[in-house]
């Protein structure tokens, strides 16, 4: 299988690296119920958590599903009896989405949507938006793939419910030039625990010499803490006003105090794995001093005396002669008298 080569990634001026922030998404998708006024407060709650950017759904409900389409398991908790009448409710048109961007534009947080059609992808770069997003769902909708990577745009690739071939083969359709990402992911909602695999990093960076990232779709926030640990440097998750409205998403979302505890834990997280060098740290060396042992004369010495090892104590602090130097210590003649208890110098003993 051919290694696909790694191209710098940047979203805004916001450069995603390997050594560099986790990039976090606070998926809205469609849990502004259609409503231009919640979507606002979601923002504003993305923003406030610390959010790098907010993302939506463009789409045009007849481009999407047929009229008959049934509902996917998770989202039968809703009182649609079809795909089409949920999604009809929840579509925002142009006007509402260049409303939603200008707010964030304004806010300072970056504006990223997933199109899901011919249409929507390309009112979306009419208003200038700086990355796209590709859900799991349309990996394998080559023409929509094409389209979009005529816009030499940053593309975030979702690779829920696929083989290792199914990437590689829809990675194929994007030029090499392309700054690609792609988000490791399981599509259920929520997703168990034990299919959420996120081993998986291996594969993809021993395949794919790009930015991997995890869209997250478990319950909690422990999840995204692990992908930080393991290196997924972009994390997705959704985000509610309340977890109890009607909408597919909202019970497998986080609401706004939990994004934000899960925010601060990631920057908790990647302050914690820090460097590679193990070193002694700043915190650490007023502690060194006082826990560390010096060697101490556990009995009364006189000139003269040949140093034994029943002789020394191994005391706190390590003030002169550290506890690690006793061989060096052990056949040394003292130059003079010293008492039990006191600290051995090296200028007490004879070279």
């Amino acid at each position: 299988m051919e290694r696909i080569e790694k191209m710098p990634f940047k979203i805004g001026n916001i450069a995603v690296t390997d050594k560099g922030s986790v990039y976090i998404i606070a998926e809205i998708g469609v849990n502004h119920n259609g409503s231009v006024n919640m979507a606002k407060q979601l923002i504003n709650a993305a923003k406030k958590a610390g959010a790098d950017a907010v993302k939506f759904q463009t789409y045009q409900t007849d481009q999407l599903v047929t009229p008959k389409s049934k509902l996917a398991i998770y989202q039968k908790s809703t009182n649609y009896t079809s795909q089409f009448d949920m999604l009809k409710k929840y579509q925002l048109n142009r006007q509402e989405f260049e409303e939603v961007k200008k707010f964030c534009d304004d806010l300072g947080i970056t504006f990223i949507s997933t199109p899901f059609d011919k249409k929507s992808a390309e009112l979306l770069e009419e208003m200038n938006v700086v990355a796209y997003k590709i859900g799991s769902g349309d990996l394998t909708h080559y023409s929509l793939l094409q389209q979009l990577a005529t816009y030499n745009k940053p593309i975030i690739l979702s690779t829920g419910m696929a083989t290792l071939q199914d990437i590689q083969d829809a990675v194929q359709i994007f030029p090499k030039h392309t700054q690609l990402a792609l988000l490791h992911c399981t599509s259920a909602y929520p997703a168990p625990y034990n299919e959420v695999h996120l081993r998986v990093i291996e594969t993809f960076k021993e395949h794919f010499d790009c930015i991997v990232g995890y869209s997250d779709h478990t319950l909690g926030i422990e999840i995204p803490y692990a992908a930080t640990s393991l290196g997924y440097k972009i994390i997705e998750k959704h985000l509610t006003l309340d977890n109890t409205m009607e909408g597919p998403d909202h019970k497998s979302s986080l609401n706004t105090e939990d994004f934000k505890i899960m925010v601060k834990g990631i920057r908790q997280i990647e302050a914690a794995l820090g460097s590679t060098v193990k070193h002694v740290t700043p915190s650490e060396l007023d502690t060194k001093k006082t826990v560390r042992r010096g060697i101490y004369l556990g009995k009364e010495v006189t000139k003269g005396h040949r140093l034994s090892e029943e002789d020394l104590s191994y005391l706190r602090p390590a003030t002169h002669i550290e506890a690690k130097q006793f061989k060096n210590i052990i056949g040394k003649k003292i130059k003079c008298d010293k008492p039990i208890g006191s600290p051995l110098l090296w200028e007490d003993l004879e070279t």
